[in-house]
């Protein structure tokens, strides 16, 4: 069923009793299935597949979780066709192990004797047994989600809940929420329907991102919960998104492998329209900071039906005064503005807690408060030497990529870009002074570099600090000469590769603080990914990982080791 309230009926409820709700049960309960399915319109036995997950689904309607992910040669769309594929299916896929289509997951866990290969991955006559297998074991946590549309402005609002009834074996469990689409027409070999295959469950995008984000709390007795924003668009690859077919779906996983549980958010509230809906659409502050002033650059949108006029801005920083700044203009339904908010003074450490919200749009309460809040830890900067190296990978967009470093009195001591073709691109550079000096990095498209990555490095190439995401622009001061109290925190020491220069092999050494999700990769002087040597998670301690470089061509690469949220940088030559 699908609820949609009208404007009138939204005003008779307040928002409180709109929104906060009861998401999650504590009791203990079992293992609910997740089963990936890995299909393509060109596959002749994928609508088998199809109908026996639709069966489980039907005999456990409220336990089994069923994604469709279009990927794979049999995905590919020939001339005129749809495509339905995703950029999260091929990885998705990879860590399978699949050897043939259909093929599916149950939980991405491993059972023993059903695998096509050596995988996780299961031909289509193995899934019931691997789904009641997994029906039967207990779960330590239970997931619970609610979502909301609002269709005359696309926004979708997902609340989820994890309540931990057992301890987690591990420290970190990661949350993962998908939207889905059924009833799409389109073509499909097999499937006695032409091009009027009626597509379920397919997934359409990942809130969450490829491998989901963290859960730090995973302890019985634990809740978490995250609300995340969405501006839903009108298509994916030219695809409609009709959002009356959409499906809101959460799972929790130990690893990027092993999903314990997860669940749908069931029927989805649509609302039609919101008069008062302003929505602080991107904030940009500072990643690390040393001047111990504050000026949020937030991008305001009024998604209310009535022209927005004014707003009340409060932020703070560490639980200190809030600042309040009155806002007035003329935003129609779904203008921007880009908004600069007045200098914050505090003082800053190791780790500030930024707090900003927006209220009182025309001075009536927001309806959907859910897009008026923002909060980001802001590191303070390590003092970075005299002598630096800014490097930059632009994976697309080239010509949308702009950065620049300045200093305290406007003077600009490095920048780059526009760039004609992707690649990687080396900046030595000097601080002249001892002082704070801004990184602004920015991206016209929004795309955030497309997977690239921003970092500094000493003069040796050893990696200093790795920017973090972003979509238009990401800023951070840089101090030089400046003491800020940091409580440093280190996940690599003694990151070497001999020999370098390379001619056949050598040994990547490191040594891992912590268990961590590890993807190391090598990158040509363009940029392009030409060998993954390693992904999957690695234990504290000593690693060795070999590279074989004898099918690479003589010249300049670059090694790039990504540990959880940390990035390393190692040049690399390569002789014949």
């Amino acid at each position: 069923m699908k609820n949609v309230f009208t404007f009138l009926l939204i005003i008779t409820l307040s928002t409180s009793s709109l929104f906060a709700q009861v998401i999650v049960g504590t009791d203990p309960e079992n293992k609910n299935v997740v089963l990936e399915e890995f299909t393509g319109i060109h596959c002749v036995y994928c609508p088998q597949g199809h109908v026996i997950a639709q069966s489980i689904q039907n005999s456990h309607p409220d336990d089994v979780v069923l994604i469709n992910i279009h990927q794979g040669s049999y995905a590919n769309p020939y001339a005129g066709e749809p495509d339905f594929r995703t950029q999260w299916g091929d990885a998705i896929a990879g860590q399978s192990g699949l050897v043939g289509y259909p093929a599916g997951t149950v939980n991405r866990h491993l059972f023993p004797g059903m695998s096509q290969g050596s995988g996780t991955a299961m031909s289509r006559g193995s899934w019931t047994s691997a789904s009641n297998q997994t029906l039967a074991l207990p779960s330590y946590f239970n997931v619970g989600l609610i979502a909301t549309v609002v269709t005359s402005t696309r926004q979708l609002v997902v609340e989820v809940e994890v309540y931990y009834t057992d301890d987690s074996p591990y420290s970190e469990n990661y949350l993962n929420v998908a939207i889905l689409q059924n009833n799409i027409l389109g073509p499909q070999t097999g499937g006695n329907m032409g091009n009027n295959y009626n597509h379920m469950h397919m997934l359409r995008h990942l809130l969450t991102g490829q491998w989901g984000v963290e859960i730090t709390e995973t302890t019985e007795g634990s809740l978490y919960s995250e609300t995340f924003l969405y501006e839903i668009p009108e298509d994916y690859t030219g695809v409609d998104v009709i959002l009356a077919n959409l499906d809101i779906v959460a799972f929790v996983s130990e690893t990027h492998q092993e999903i314990i549980s997860g669940n749908s958010a069931g029927d989805i509230t649509y609302v039609e329209s919101n008069d008062y809906d302003a929505a602080l659409a991107s904030v940009t502050i500072p990643q690390t900071a040393c001047t111990g002033e504050l000026i949020p650059l937030v991008t305001l949108k009024n998604y209310g039906a009535i022209n927005l006029t004014s707003l009340e801005f409060v932020y703070s920083v560490n639980g200190g005064d809030d600042m309040t700044y009155s806002w007035t203009g003329n935003l129609a339904q779904n203008e921007t503005e880009m908004v600069m908010l007045p200098v914050l003074e505090y003082v800053p450490t190791d780790n500030n807690t930024v707090n900003l919200r927006s209220e009182l749009p025309n001075g009536f309460p927001d309806q959907l408060p859910q897009n008026d809040s923002f909060n980001q830890d802001v590191q303070g900067s390590i003092d970075f030497p005299e002598n630096c190296t800014f490097m930059i990978l632009v994976s697309s967009n080239p010509e949308d990529v702009t950065w620049s470093i300045v200093g305290e009195n406007g003077e600009t001591i490095a920048e780059g870009g526009p760039y004609s073709d992707p690649g990687f691109f080396i900046n030595p550079f000097s601080f002249p002074e001892t002082g704070c000096y801004e990184l602004t990095v920015n991206d016209a498209s929004g795309e955030g570099l497309s997977g690239g990555l921003y970092t500094i490095a000493d003069e040796n190439g050893d990696r200093i600090w790795t920017g973090t995401s972003f979509t238009y622009m990401a800023k951070a001061e840089l101090a030089h000469g400046i003491i800020v109290d940091i409580d440093k925190i280190i996940t690599t020491n003694d990151f070497t590769i001999n020999p370098n220069p390379i001619t056949n092999t050598a040994n990547i050494e490191f040594n891992l603080s912590e268990n961590a999700d590890v993807n190391i990769a090598v990158f040509n002087i363009l940029g392009k990914n030409v060998v993954n040597l390693y992904k999957g998670e690695m234990r504290s301690g000593s690693h060795s990982i070999q590279l074989n470089a004898s099918d690479l061509n003589s010249g300049v690469y670059f090694v790039k080791i990504q540990m959880n949220n940390d990035v390393v940088v190692k040049k690399i030559m390569i002789t014949k």
